[in-house]
């Protein structure tokens, strides 16, 4: 049973400067809700208690989003609109959350070695924190969680990306073993399209072994000067089984500004409260194009 999750948070957000410039990327809302709330949902609907979040410098917004507000709770009551007090007490409950700071930004994999003594010899999901996922087949961590309780080994979600973006990605070496699942031979980090050796892939989403931490310890800085997720889990594939989960739904890039913005539209759309008049002015705006 897989009960904690890990969610790093510390990234400097830089191409959304400057609004993050104190702000965190992970509280950006995605209407009325910040990017990381979503993420927390996910892991909590997929029966995880325990999170830790890696954060840094700047991220203080997100430990007060997840405490609760005594001041802003007594002014609901006051007004008597508790159904948004309902919802204020809800986001302080949904987990037990803990904190812990990365003081340098030494990549994720850094970040993730960060988690090893709170995680201790248990599997947990990784979830990075300015990513949406959604599927209509429920979250995508349950489904990893899935996958892996039939192998008892590494899972790693995976996209279907077209062949000219794999350069931006790290890329699944594999073969499939079952309907939409892949144990992987290697990994290989933004392939050129010649060297990819498939069109599969990392989407955001991780279940990893205890095992990871050992790999991580020994991975030297590679790109950017960087200790990547990426380096430790090609060593790491070389001793235990990894396997790769191809999902049925979207990964919603909130880490650039296109991205974010269509996210709104999309997630505006499906919104009680604003979807019709929002499709209202999409149409009349449109005609203005």
């Amino acid at each position: 049973m897989i009960r904690k999750a890990v969610i790093p948070a510390a990234g400097y957000g830089t191409r959304f400067l400057p609004a993050t410039k104190s702000q965190p990327k992970e509280m950006i809302p995605i209407i009325d809700t910040p990017v990381i709330q979503y993420v927390v949902e996910e892991a909590v609907a997929s029966g995880i208690t325990d999170i830790l979040m890696i954060i840094g410098k700047g991220k203080r917004a997100i430990e007060e989003h997840f405490d609760r507000s005594p001041i802003l709770e007594e002014s609901l009551l006051k007004k008597q609109n508790l159904k948004m007090l309902d919802k204020i007490r809800s986001i302080s409950n949904m987990a037990n959350i803990h904190f812990i700071w990365q003081k340098e930004m030494n990549g994720l994999g850094d970040a993730i070695l960060h988690a090893k003594y709170h995680v201790g010899n248990e599997p947990f999901v990784i979830l990075l924190g300015d990513t949406v996922v959604r599927s209509n087949d429920g979250p995508i961590t349950k489904q990893l969680i899935d996958v892996y309780e039939q192998h008892k080994s590494s899972v790693i979600a995976l996209e279907e990306v077209k062949p000219e973006l794999v350069h931006r990605y790290g890329i699944i070496d594999g073969k499939a073993i079952a309907k939409n699942v892949y144990k992987a031979s290697d990994w290989i980090e933004k392939p050129s399209i010649e060297e990819a050796p498939s069109n599969l892939a990392v989407a955001s989403r991780y279940i990893f072994t205890p095992e990871i931490f050992d790999f991580l310890e020994k991975t030297l800085p590679g790109k950017n000067d960087e200790i990547q997720l990426t380096d430790a889990m090609r060593e790491m594939v070389k001793y235990h089984p990894m396997f790769g989960m191809k999902f049925k739904g979207k990964r919603y890039d909130i880490g650039n500004k296109m991205g974010f913005l269509k996210t709104n539209i999309e997630f505006g759309l499906k919104d009680p409260e604003i979807g019709e008049s929002l499709k209202v002015w999409l149409k009349e705006f449109a005609k203005k194009l």
